[in-house]
């Protein structure tokens, strides 16, 4: 698992870089204010992101399930993803973590305002 460096959005703008989705997923640190690009460069097929929901049981009201949000990136496409609340993203090290379908021909970027 990569640690994706968080890329900060600024007024005088950025040159955005993405890299290649980790084949065991990926981790993000998360202050809240955190999105996630995912690029989908395969022709036929889409890729689906998964960010794990990190909610202690406790958290969770009464007849209610944890539920992960996964987004699906279409052929050719890309998503943003986010921001990530904290209590309900972040693991014990701070970071959202990130998994894929299949890391081929997706790429990832990780930015914050």
């Amino acid at each position: 698992m990569a640690v994706l460096t968080v890329q900060h959005i600024s007024r005088t703008g950025i040159d955005p870089v993405l890299v290649a989705a980790a084949a065991g997923g990926d981790a993000v640190p998360n202050a809240g204010r955190v999105f996630l690009r995912a690029k989908n460069a395969h022709a036929t097929v889409a890729r689906t992101v998964t960010v794990a929901s990190q909610l202690p049981a406790g958290a969770i009201p009464q007849g209610a399930t944890k539920t992960d949000l996964a987004v699906s990136v279409p052929a050719l496409g890309e998503r943003w993803i986010g921001p990530f609340d904290p209590a309900a993203f972040n693991d014990a090290n701070g970071r959202v973590v990130v998994t894929y379908s299949s890391e081929a021909d997706l790429t990832v970027g990780a930015f914050a305002l």
